[in-house]
């Protein structure tokens, strides 16, 4: 019996998913006395580090926890699970944490890394540990956080991961064990890991080989656009500069599930869903979507995004629901981030007129709870050319793409209701604005380029990239193997997405990291 202590934040599901998944009988602690009669106890944390104690406190956790950790029985830590045995953080310097291994914890601070540290890299092993039995040293797991374990003792630190310097990647002592990556997350290996942790004696091991230096990869995302046909059934899609349908009907590219799980077979990085279909009521009635995203979190052990409703809404009744209580039943259901889109364009209309952050948007409210890394936006913009920057008040890039008039000055716009309809609002300010209300990573489209497979657009891709410092997600116009290499080498974004291509099986995901191996950090 493994025992998950749940306190109510964040994608618990897919713990709970590998730990069955490897045959093991889970049982979420729900009191204090669960928590002490636990045999094994994992402790998965997702969020800020200030509202993970409060609410630990508030549901008298903390005590039967700091029992359970002197009891010498397994425990495992994930992420802010880690974190939590330390002294306290400097992301809520205010709330003390458990204080059972000795530290802090830090947040990023070095010139010119994106923050958060979110994707796939490796770990230094320090000490002999019975985790990483079977694996073979060269593995990448998936990190996603901003703030990272330091301590003046060596004797805990299990192993460490670079990026911009080298941090605690994961810690052992007795009989606790944790980790800051997510293993639920990280595929195979990940599995291996859990499985390592329920299986085998705690402290029996031996030394693994693993680099003395690690390095982040870039993210090959596979995206599928989900949709209700004209038959009442969701399938996955495909736009043409956003125009799904084909000779009068919905263009049907499959299964959600069954494609998810075939991208991740195939080693997609990440899988997204975005729900294209226009709500009709209150998304947490759209049943249809939940049950897709909790089965695929059946089958895909990688990162989970979901997109489409995560809006306040108020139904016919009258009763009233924040974006807040829409993401949480996506996190519940098994999604690791949340994307907005249209949304986020009135958020930044909004507080471009007042210059005020109000606490009360969806992005500020989802970040607050989950974290940054938790939220996605989703951008759609569309070239707008001018013959000139002053013709403008937004932002401008000179073009080798002309206009249709020889224009060799264009911005970006940003677009609302699936491209039909434009904003005066440009992509370069809707990102930075979002960055600044909490979000923590930017999925960029382009109208111009999707479903034409003649590449990304660098020029707008690389306008964003370099006026944020959170990570970017380069979308549409992917066409060929060749395209992703050229977008990482020509903009550092952290991943590219591709749709179309990989449904239609043109290109495939392995194919995609067979040829970029040798020029890019991947995954293997």
């Amino acid at each position: 019996m493994i025992t998950i202590l749940d306190y109510g934040a964040g994608n618990v599901r897919s713990v709970i998913n590998a730990v069955e998944k490897l045959g093991e009988t889970v049982r979420v602690a729900e009191s204090g006395s669960d928590i002490i009669t636990a045999e094994k106890l994992i402790f998965p944390g997702v969020g800020s580090f200030g509202n993970m104690m409060r609410i630990l406190r508030d549901r008298a956790f903390v005590a039967p926890l700091m029992a359970y950790l002197q009891s010498g029985r397994p425990f495992f830590g994930i992420c802010l699970g880690m974190q939590a045995l330390f002294e306290y953080s400097e992301e809520a310097p205010d709330e003390k944490g458990l204080g059972v291994l000795p530290g802090h914890v830090r947040r990023f601070s070095m010139e010119g890394l994106s923050i958060p540290h979110m994707g796939w890299n490796g770990i230094s092993v320090k000490q002999p540990t019975n985790l990483f039995q079977g694996l073979f040293g060269n593995e990448k797991f998936y990190f996603v956080h901003s703030y990272h374990v330091v301590t003046d003792n060596p004797e805990v630190v299990l192993s460490t991961t670079d990026y911009g310097y080298s941090f605690v990647s994961a810690v052992q002592y007795k009989n606790i064990q944790a980790v800051q990556f997510h293993p639920e997350k990280s595929g195979a290996a990940g599995l291996t890991l859990l499985e390592n942790f329920i299986c085998h004696p705690q402290g029996v091991g031996r030394l693994p080989k693993t680099p003395d230096h690690t390095r982040l990869a870039k993210r090959i995302i596979a995206c599928l656009d989900v949709r209700t046909n004209d038959k009442g059934d969701l399938v996955v899609t495909k736009g043409d500069q956003y125009d799904v349908r084909e000779s009068g009907q919905v263009r049907n590219l499959g299964k959600p599930v069954e494609l998810a799980k075939r991208y991740y077979e195939e080693g997609a990085d990440e899988v997204a869903l975005l729900n294209i279909t226009g709500f009709r009521d209150f998304p947490l009635e759209d049943m249809p979507m939940i049950h897709v995203l909790r089965e695929t979190s059946r089958y895909v052990f990688v990162p989970l995004t979901i997109g489409g409703g995560i809006r306040d809404f108020t139904d016919k009744n009258g009763r009233h629901y924040t974006a807040l209580d829409v993401a949480a039943e996506y996190f519940r259901s098994g999604a690791d981030k949340i994307s907005i889109g249209s949304d986020a364009v009135e958020i930044v209309e909004n507080y471009l007129k007042t210059q005020k952050m109000t606490g009360k948007s969806a992005i500020e409210q989802i970040s607050r709870v989950y974290g940054s890394q938790a939220v996605v936006i989703s951008i759609d913009p569309r070239r707008v050319y001018v013959n000139a920057p002053e013709d403008t008040p937004h932002p401008t890039v000179e073009t080798t793409i002309p206009g249709p008039a020889g224009e060799r000055w264009c911005w970006f716009q940003c677009t609302v209701k699936g491209g039909r309809e434009g904003r005066d609002v440009d992509a370069v300010t809707l990102a930075q604005v979002c960055e600044k209300l909490g979000a923590g990573e930017i999925l960029l489209n382009c109208i111009d380029r999707d479903g034409t497979n003649s590449g990304f657009d660098i020029e707008l891709i690389r306008a964003v990239k370099q006026a944020v410092t959170i990570p970017v997600i380069a979308s549409s116009g992917a066409g060929c193997e060749a395209h992703f290499a050229e977008v990482f080498e020509k903009t550092g974004v952290e991943a590219a997405l591709a749709a179309g291509i990989f449904h239609r099986r043109e290109v495939s995901v392995g194919a995609v990291k067979n040829y970029l191996k040798d020029k890019v950090d991947i995954r293997p």
